[in-house]
């Protein structure tokens, strides 16, 4: 059954979710916005139940020490919790997700972004899983899975955003945010292939081939582009056949323009290679 939700707003949208009872949805710690009085919440740091990540399942029968196989499966569990934990705040993610709960009726929660921007609802059916930029997950069905995939060092490092990507997975609704305005592609439509700076990727689907390249040659042209044309020296690579989703506002451009706007702008003309931005 998919989650009722609406997406509303412009320039900074909000989804109100309306929870049937005894339902759950979960976010991540800091994208809560408000709820009716008969929603629960409650701050965890473990995943969704059966959600994987680590969450081994108690051992069952097995002859003997039931006190010792019930400890162990404890052990594990905690283990588990420890593991999930420990991969978000690698990933610059939040350590722990909020759950609410509907209780005595149905119950309305919303949730919001952090930055001025579109949100999206994914629909998982189990047969593809979906990737997306740090800090994209807004909330989700207790039936999905948030988990974190690497990327790969040589391609993270050149890629910035791409090193650590949120993945999800499992049936039902998933809710993701970014900045300014989304576009939907597929590379299919376009010869295969497109390429994207590593900035505004949002989301895709698994099938998805994700690279990064180097903005021409190490000749002239090539330096003119790293250094003057704002992108440094990477694109980012789409290749195959599912669903894109970027971006028209990257976190580094708003950071730029605030920046500037304030008379602090350390970029000077050239952008791209010089920019003195640490981020």
């Amino acid at each position: 059954m998919t989650l009722q939700q609406e997406i509303v707003g412009t320039a900074m949208q909000m989804a109100v979710v309306s929870l049937q009872p005894g339902r759950t949805v979960y976010c991540e710690a800091g994208k809560f916005l408000f709820k009716t009085s008969n929603v629960t919440m409650e701050t965890r740091l473990s995943g969704p139940p059966g959600g994987g990540g680590g969450q081994a399942a108690d051992a069952g029968g097995g002859g003997g020490g039931s006190g010792t196989s019930g400890m162990s499966g404890m052990l594990r569990q905690a283990m588990g919790t420890a593991i999930q934990a420990g991969q978000r705040a690698l990933a610059g993610e939040s350590l722990a997700f909020q759950y609410f709960t509907s209780t005595g009726g149905e119950g309305t929660v919303g949730f919001a972004g952090v930055l001025p921007g579109e949100m999206r609802a994914l629909e998982l059916d189990g047969s593809r899983a979906w990737f997306a930029e740090k800090d994209a997950f807004v909330a989700a069905e207790s039936s999905v899975v948030f988990g974190i995939a690497f990327q790969g060092g040589k391609t993270g490092r050149s890629g910035g955003e791409g090193f650590i990507l949120e993945k999800f997975t499992g049936l039902g609704t998933v809710i993701i945010c970014g900045a300014g305005n989304f576009i939907d592609l597929n590379p299919a439509d376009f010869g295969g292939r497109i390429e994207v700076d590593t900035g505004c990727i949002v989301a895709f689907e698994e099938g998805i081939q994700y690279g990064v390249q180097r903005v021409g040659g190490l000749n002239r042209q090539g330096l003119m582009n790293a250094v003057f044309g704002g992108e440094g020296l990477s694109l980012a690579t789409l290749e195959g056949n599912g669903r894109v989703i970027l971006q028209s506002l990257t976190i580094e451009g708003l950071a730029n323009a605030l920046r500037k706007a304030q008379g602090g702008d350390k970029q000077g003309p050239t952008g791209g290679l010089f920019s003195t931005n640490a981020g």
